[in-house]
């Protein structure tokens, strides 16, 4: 029995308004080609501003924008900023290349995590980290560095069970928690748990999901709360913003096509 199966009839609610979503969706399909790269351009501009955002950059969306389609840099940000506005659209052109397999290995893993580093810390990018970190705001203490490629090599192997006994949202939401409780690198751990979240999801049949940078603190109080063991409210707060994502997706495709 799943988390949410478990812990709120709430959050399977949503979960079956998502499913409901899904099927109107998939009756509009096929979509034509303009329609499906307009959509890829919309959501890799909203998932980079706002999976940067959350992390501290203060670029605008409409400024990520511009650095992705015009490669023009805005004055008064630092280059680190623009590195990884940058370096996360090409870990997001990188999804599309993973969602044609229904595994994730850790090759997967690492170069997503590479593709969006590499311009700002080259030595750690794609690496799995050898010291130890914290987690600024939260007094959850991740594994010491020695643990880590073992906690990974648990985390690929559960991956098959987990999306055979999970729906695919809690899963999603399951696998974002657990990647970011294992740390395994030394910066971008947040970044690349919302970029393999995202990965099932498409793999799965659903959409790209964005967590607005407003919800912030809902969602870092969401995750705080599955560190300490309890990840229904996590679970719950994915499944709505997955939800919304859908409903947006829809709005969309219904005004392109």
């Amino acid at each position: 029995m799943g988390v949410c199966e478990r812990v709120s009839l709430i959050c399977q609610k949503t979960i079956e308004k998502i499913d409901e979503l899904k099927k109107q969706i998939e009756r509009l399909e096929p979509l034509s080609f303009e329609t499906l790269k307009m959509l890829k351009e919309y959501f890799k501009i909203g998932l980079t501003y706002s999976s940067n955002a959350i992390e501290g950059n203060s670029l605008t969306e409409t400024e990520t924008k511009i650095i992705l389609e015009d490669g023009i840099t805005i004055g008064g940000k630092t280059l680190k900023e623009h590195f990884e506005v940058v370096g996360h659209g090409e870990a997001y052109n990188f999804l599309y290349d993973l969602i044609k397999k229904d595994e994730i290995s850790q090759e997967d893993i690492l170069t997503l995590h590479k593709l969006f580093y590499y311009r700002i810390d080259e030595k750690n990018a794609g690496i799995y980290r050898k010291i130890k970190v914290i987690i600024t705001g939260t007094d959850f203490i991740p594994p010491s560095p020695d643990k880590v490629p073992q906690l990974m090599s648990q985390f690929i192997k559960q991956i098959p069970q987990l999306r055979k006994s999970m729906h695919p949202v809690e899963f999603a939401a399951i696998l974002h928690k657990e990647f970011v409780e294992i740390h395994p690198f030394v910066d971008g751990n947040g970044r690349t748990a919302r970029l393999l979240m995202n990965l099932v999801l498409m793999q799965t049949g659903y959409v790209i999901t964005i967590i607005p940078p407003v919800l912030r603190r809902d969602y870092m109080d969401c995750l705080r709360a599955a560190n300490k063991g309890d990840s229904s409210l996590f679970v719950s707060f994915i499944s709505n913003m997955v939800y919304e994502a859908m409903k947006d997706y829809l709005r969309l495709i219904n005004s392109l096509e």
